[in-house]
């Protein structure tokens, strides 16, 4: 099982653009939040590689930065997940851009994830921690319970 953190605000993936000429491309902001976790998950990862015919389970939690207008007895209840972000990025864009981020750098595509489970929350320190890893295999971690 490979723990790894993406520092900063969830990003979602993004819908492809496409030029004048009618060619396709990734937006620049998506192809980067890509980049990024695909370093993070190498640096974890020790050069450990899914092969084709394993079977992948993923667990993603985003966590969104807490608005700077909200009142004190409202950061404490996002703080303790009483509250919960339902704004976007959306959960299933921020579920896509991991895993195409790692196709290719922890698995060889993304079709071999036959389960995921993703979580929003709030907190002081804006991150995803994702958690990849074999079906069956247990997920320990140090984190919150509500978490990975």
């Amino acid at each position: 099982m490979i723990i790894f953190t993406i520092d900063g605000e969830p990003k979602g993936k993004g819908r492809p653009r496409f030029t004048k000429s009618g060619n396709t491309y990734t937006p620049k902001e998506t192809s980067e939040y890509e980049t990024l976790a695909a370093i993070a998950y190498k640096s974890k990862s020790k050069g450990e590689y899914f092969d084709k015919d394993v079977q992948i389970r993923m667990v993603i939690v985003a966590y969104y930065s807490i608005p700077k207008t909200v009142s004190k007895k409202k950061c404490e209840q996002m703080v303790l997940t009483e509250i919960r972000p339902q704004k976007k990025p959306d959960l299933d864009n921020v579920i896509k851009i991991i895993m195409d981020a790692l196709n290719g750098v922890a698995y060889h595509d993304d079709a071999q994830i036959v389960s995921v489970e993703a979580h929003k929350f709030y907190s002081l320190h804006p991150r995803v921690e994702v958690a990849v890893g074999s079906i069956g295999e247990e997920i320990h971690n140090g984190h919150r319970t509500k978490g990975i």
